[in-house]
């Protein structure tokens, strides 16, 4: 079977209240231990604005990430191609690549926050075309081809050319992918991975099962190809060992972001307040087409098989990185997903319960072998003696007492 990559998404979303130095510390602590689990990738995103997201360079704080890690890839999830100089994008990801041991990913957007475009001045309805454009002059750099010169109506090139090409002979590049077409449309025009970030929505997770056909079609009209397994899913959960500990840990968190953030800051359309915590529970989990887990780790086994079977399939599983628990139990969480939820999904545990059940079905047989060995060792003259002399060292021990060798019972 094809194996499942796991992985983590940090958009950051944290509650407002507590000391950023602290936080980033908390967040880097957290890269840390999902490197030791053995989750194979790690994301953050560029955000400017809500209070709530607080990564402005997610290329600084992965290569902090670098730093106390050693085998997780680390990607940027995204960086805003229209709020940067391409050339200037294209030198941080190689820095980072090669600050990371050649771990980096390099993930793009157009940019998720209408307050950060405003802010610098950026068209709405300008972005996706410019992240289409940068893009292709990303590409362009990072091959290390011959000099070129590049004029744009937002930024210019003059016979430019990376002075450091990245260590990865080949580094991966992936598009962020919300509920419209355009994201996997772009991803198939340039040859790149995908990252549906839309999917912690009941809408996105919906759009995901026609999803991936907009990236093939627009591949086949490039020249390109794509592959699933660089198709990256995004999905929320909190797993406690039973569903009442993790209602218990994760509800005032959760109503907390979805009122404050999602709908008090964002104001994300059709969003509605949740009057209670369970409310919120049973909303985001338990509800028809729920875009979230909240529940034991056979209920993520089951809804990630239910999520491959309306996809078609991908290639890695980008857990939502949230507070809605305390520290100790989110850390818990991401601890029992890597201990039972992906050893069960790629079939590391199916020849230890072949095994077993190999055991139960024969054991006749293997107590007829262990009965011929001590036949065996019972016809050697040495035998009697032997146990004879445990006999003897049992009976000198306080509260033991000795077998009768006779009895024929």
């Amino acid at each position: 079977m094809t194996r499942l990559r796991f992985g983590a998404f940090l958009a950051p979303h944290h509650p407002i209240g507590e000391h950023p130095r602290l936080q980033y510390r908390s967040d880097l602590d957290l890269v840390e231990q999902l490197d030791k689990l053995g989750y194979d990738e790690f994301w953050c995103g560029e955000h400017h604005s809500t209070g709530w997201e607080t990564i402005a360079s997610p290329e600084m704080f992965l290569a902090a990430a670098g730093e106390r890690s050693h085998r997780i890839m680390l990607g940027t999830g995204v960086v805003s191609l229209p709020y940067h100089h391409p050339f200037n994008v294209a030198q941080r990801i190689v820095q980072l690549d090669h600050m990371t041991g050649g771990r980096a990913i390099f993930g793009t957007g157009p940019g998720a926050l209408p307050s950060d475009a405003y802010t610098l001045g950026i068209d709405p309805l300008v972005q996706r075309d410019r992240q289409d454009e940068a893009l292709g002059v990303i590409r362009r750099l990072l091959a290390g081809g011959e000099r070129f010169t590049h004029e744009s109506d937002w930024f210019t090139l003059k016979d430019a050319q990376l002075q450091l090409l990245p260590l990865q002979e080949n580094l991966p590049m992936v598009t962020a992918s919300t509920i419209s077409p355009s994201g996997m449309t772009l991803a198939g025009k340039h040859g790149t991975g995908v990252i549906s970030i839309g999917s912690t929505s009941t809408e996105g997770l919906a759009a995901l099962a026609t999803q991936w056909s907009f990236a093939e079609e627009s591949a086949a009209k490039h020249g390109n190809t794509v592959s699933r397994k660089d198709w990256r899913v995004l999905l929320s959960w909190h797993i406690a060992e039973s569903r009442a500990q993790a209602r218990k840990e994760a509800k005032d968190g959760l109503q907390r972001w979805h009122n404050e953030y999602i709908v008090g800051t964002l104001m994300r359309p059709g969003a509605k307040f949740f009057r209670t915590p369970d409310d919120a529970v049973n909303e985001t989990a338990f509800s028809p087409m729920s875009a979230s887990v909240i529940g034991t780790p056979d209920d993520l086994v089951k809804a990630v098989r239910d999520l491959q079977e309306i996809t078609g399939g991908f290639g890695t599983l980008i857990g939502f990185v949230h507070d809605w628990a305390n520290r100790e139990a989110t850390a818990r969480s991401w601890d029992l997903v890597a201990r039972y939820v992906i050893p069960e999904l790629n079939g590391h545990l199916t020849h230890y319960r072949a095994s077993r059940e190999h055991v139960v079905n024969n054991r006749g047989v293997f107590e007829q072998a262990g009965k011929a060995v001590l036949n065996k060792i019972m016809a050697h003259e040495g035998a009697t003696k032997a146990l004879a002399v445990t006999r003897n060292s049992r009976l000198a021990m306080p509260g033991h007492h000795a077998p009768d060798l006779n009895r024929k019972d």
